[in-house]
Parts: structure tokens; sequence; C-alpha cells
């Protein structure tokens, strides 16, 4: 019997994605249930057994010889556990043995949903032929991974790279992590939106407060949605910089929906970029829109199972910790 596929789960707090993917990072079989977000743990579960249940009823399960699991964070992927903050059902839930209970025992990995993106772009994106990158989604929240020296560092927990919280404002606001000042509380979508209101930005009739219609805004030329854009940039720039500075990555790789700004976005950060990262060894960071699109986190969830059954330094990369 071939085992040539991987199966893949993508948890967030909206929605479940399952899917059964090949070698080449091709999608054979999709399947998808939403969150029940504020339910409690077992209910939640009870979707995540549901997208594994509709994968199995197919023929092409029994050549899934591996399932990958990115998940909403905080993950510990040592322990095999989950907390995302916006599951509160789930504190330290036990999602690898739970999953492998729920697929006959499939070796499981498990990543932080900002490695899984990682892990994809670094194998069919922008991160690819890269050895040392950062890959960051921007979207509700900020997250991100690293791959150092061609493989995705994730850390002992698996929370490595982890972009959001690292503190870009010493006196900024304070953020629901316990920090100050933190790149997510300034570049996030909500905040990209909250910022440009509390300066005066207003929705138009559709009464679409949203960081896209902010962008819209921008690209019309609305100084104040303009301006929020570039503060965003700004705190993404001092991130990424820093992140350059300590252990030289060659591209910086955002997705998620506030990436969509396109230019909005991107020609500030460049622009700021030239003045955090200034050293010799930092100058030439290329920065790079992802790639991979909403299917970042099932194509790194295969990649990351892969790579753990392999455990070898070729594409796709070797991801560390969490199989059970």
């Amino acid at each position: 019997m071939h085992t040539d596929l991987v199966a893949a789960l993508d948890i967030g707090g909206t929605k479940i994605a399952g899917a059964l993917v090949d070698g080449g990072g091709n999608i054979r079989l999709r399947a998808r249930r939403p969150t029940p977000a504020q339910d409690d743990g077992e209910t939640v579960m009870g979707a995540v057994a549901a997208v594994l249940a509709e994968l199995s009823e197919s023929p092409l399960w029994a050549r899934a010889s591996a399932i990958g699991i990115g998940s909403a964070g905080p993950v510990d992927a040592s322990a095999g556990t989950v907390s995302p903050v916006n599951v509160p059902g789930w504190r330290d839930f036990p999602l690898v043995a739970r999953v492998r209970e729920a697929t006959g025992g499939l070796p499981a990995e498990l990543v932080g949903d900002g490695v899984a993106m990682t892990a994809a772009e670094h194998w069919q994106g922008a991160a690819r032929g890269f050895g040392n990158a950062l890959c960051m989604v921007v979207s509700t929240g900020v997250g991100g991974g690293l791959v150092l020296g061609g493989r995705l560092h994730t850390g002992p927990t698996g929370n490595a790279g982890h972009i959001g919280h690292i503190s870009v404002d010493l006196d900024g606001d304070p953020c629901p992590c316990g920090g100050r000042g933190c790149v997510e509380r300034i570049a996030s979508g909500p905040n990209i939106a909250r910022r440009a209101l509390e300066n005066g930005w207003r929705p138009g009739p559709d009464g679409d407060a949203s960081a896209a219609a902010v962008a819209r805004a921008a690209r019309a030329g609305d100084p104040v949605a303009s301006a929020s854009y570039e503060r965003a940039a700004q705190a993404l720039a001092a991130g990424i910089a820093a992140t350059a500075t300590l252990v030289e990555i060659e591209i910086a790789v955002i997705g998620g929906g506030v990436a969509g700004a396109g230019e909005v976005l991107f020609a500030p950060l460049r622009r700021a970029l030239r003045d955090y990262a200034a050293l010799s060894f930092v100058r030439r960071l290329t920065v790079a829109p992802a790639l991979t699109g909403t299917d970042a986190g099932l194509v790194g969830a295969a990649a990351a199972a892969t790579a753990a059954a392999t455990r070898t330094c070729v594409t796709p990369p070797v991801v560390a910790g969490g199989r059970a």
C-alpha cells in the first residue's frame, strides 16, 4: 500500500480545516468545520474529530503516513498540548494524544500556526531556497517562525519566532500578553483600525471599520488611514530588524490579512527598514509577501509532519519537537 500522503490540521479560532497533502504540497482532499470557540473543550475536540472522520471516509486516507497539526497558540510541542488564546475551553489540552487516538495512532507533529506558515513558505513559497528566514502572519494577531541554517527553528516548546510579542515601544500601550508596546499591539489588523478611528478616520456608508477598509482609504489618499499603516509598518520594521540583527535572516516574508493591503503596507515597511536595519550585515535583507495564501496552515502542517518523519536537512524543512 502506498503511504505517499500526509494528513494535516489547521486549527484556529474561526475554523478547523483538514486536508490530505501529497509530496509536492498539493492538497488532494479537504474538510472543514467552524470552530465552536466559546464552547467547552470536548465540543471543540468534537469538531476536530468530525473533520478527521470526514477525511477518513475517503479511500485516500489509507495512504496517509502521519498527521501534522498547526494550531493557534500558545502551543507546547514538547508536551503535545495547546492553549489557544481565542479558544478558552482548551488550556493545556492534550491535542496530540487526542488526535492520535482519533486517527488510530498515526504519528503526529504539533506546531504553532505561525511556524506552520513558515514551514509552508520555506517549502513552497517566498522563502524557498533561503537558508535563513523570518516568516510572519499579520492578521488579527501577529505570529511568526524562523528558518535558521536551512531548518525550521521552533525552540523547545514550538514557539520560537513569535515576533508579535517583541516590544518595539518601551512606553507603549499595554498588550494582553503582559508586555508593553508589542509589535502585535501596533501592527495587527484590529489595532490598525483602532488607531485610525481614534485619530479621526471614519468608515464609509457601508460601515466597514476593518483594517482592509482602512487600507482602501489609504489607497484613496486618506492621510489618517495612511498614517495608521505607516505606524504599523514602522513596528514591523523594528521587529524584523531586531530579528535580523540577532540571527542574520536573509528574507522576511509577510502573510495574513494585513499583508493584503499590498504597497499600502510594504512601501512604508521598506522605507522604515532602511532606517532600522542599518548594520552592514542586515542591509541586504529582502521583504516579500507570502505566496502560500490561505492554505499555508495546512501545507505547513504537512511539511512539519513529513520532515519529522524523515529528519533530513532537505526541504520540506526539519521541525523539532512535539512528536508523539
